[in-house]
């Protein structure tokens, strides 16, 4: 998977349900590695602000992603929806 940049709970939501398509897990088998329950899962891919931080870091573990922070680019969140 490509780096890619999410700045809204929506983004990053879209995000992990990419990576998940891609690793071929349905949310109910990454909620298994988890330890999350499959409507958790699509808690965080739907981008609902109320996720704790372990839970999104628990899911990009088991995804083989991790989170990056770093200073943020001039870009708008208006030409970053064009992404998604």
């Amino acid at each position: 998977m490509t780096e890619q940049i999410a700045r809204t709970e929506k983004q990053l939501g879209a995000i992990l349900r990419r990576a998940r398509k891609q690793a071929r897990l349905s949310q109910a088998s990454l909620g298994e590695q988890t330890g999350l329950r499959q409507g958790t899962v699509s808690r965080l891919e739907a981008g609902e602000p109320a996720i704790q931080l372990r839970t999104l870091m628990e899911a990009l573990s088991a995804l083989q992603l991790e989170l990056v922070v770093r200073p943020r680019s001039r870009s708008s969140a208006a030409d970053l929806e064009d992404l998604f």
